[in-house]
């Protein structure tokens, strides 16, 4: 099942530019034409500041694809074929994740290029950044139940893209993508602090030992441990749910 998801990806390699061009923009649009009106806790380089927000950014927008590719197969009846098959109940859910993780994992090799060519380094060496990327890698594999979760629920293709957007555009602009949570408003700066996306992205600054470390509240202090406990608690209660949608859909 793996297999043949990231079979649909080499016959569909436009799908994944559009998904690229919109974390691409930002870096192009925020690190150069805004950047220099940008400021960053310890006056650090916003480029340097920008680009673990656009990896996490990137991996939140992938689950509009798995979203989509199941509420396709859905809507086709594919789901129901393969449930008549002689196979694992789990391949399709536990398929679809792997196949998720791999296109991850390309995505991330992709934009690590992008960001060097525009002058952003990791500065606290190789292991603290494969740890980094592992973390960022963890979120995507708890966004990717997320998007299993949707696509089973609403399946049909164009309601689901016509979800995600509304739902991914709050979540990352409340967050540290973009602005540090020390430059918001005290309310506004708690939301950002406390948002899953925001403690990834903080513990993968600190990895990388890009500018933008720190910060008063305990989610600041201890993004390390939000950024396993976040995808970790969303893994334990979404994945359950989209098994059980699973099993009920031909009920």
């Amino acid at each position: 099942m793996t297999g043949r998801y990231m079979w649909h990806v080499a016959k569909a390699p436009e799908e994944i530019i559009l998904y690229f061009s919109l974390p691409i923009m930002f870096v192009l649009v925020f690190g150069y034409v805004f950047g220099s009106g940008m400021a960053v806790p310890g006056d650090g380089n916003y480029r340097e500041f920008l680009l673990p927000g656009v990896f996490v950014m990137t991996m939140l927008y992938g689950l509009g694809a798995t979203a989509s590719g199941l509420a396709h197969d859905a809507s086709r009846g594919v789901v129901d074929r393969f449930r008549s098959m002689p196979m694992a109940r789990s391949a399709l859910l536990t398929g679809r994740a792997g196949a998720d993780v791999i296109r991850a994992l390309l995505e991330m090799a992709t934009l690590v290029t992008c960001g060097l060519l525009v002058g952003w380094r990791w500065r606290n060496g190789v292991a603290d950044a494969l740890v980094a990327v592992g973390l960022i890698l963890l979120l995507r594999l708890a966004l990717t139940w997320v998007g299993i979760l949707l696509g089973l629920a609403v399946p049909n293709p164009d309601t689901v893209g016509v979800i995600v957007f509304p739902l991914a555009f709050p979540l990352t602009a409340l967050s540290n993508v973009f602005v540090a949570p020390d430059l918001m408003p005290g309310w506004l700066g708690a939301i950002s602090a406390w948002n899953p996306l925001s403690a990834t992205v903080a513990a993968a600054r600190e990895l990388f030992g890009n500018p933008g470390i720190g910060g008063e509240s305990w989610a600041a202090q201890h993004a390390l441990a939000l950024a396993v406990g976040w995808p970790v608690l969303l893994i334990a209660l979404v994945a359950p749910l989209a098994v059980r949608r699973y099993q009920r859909l031909s009920r």
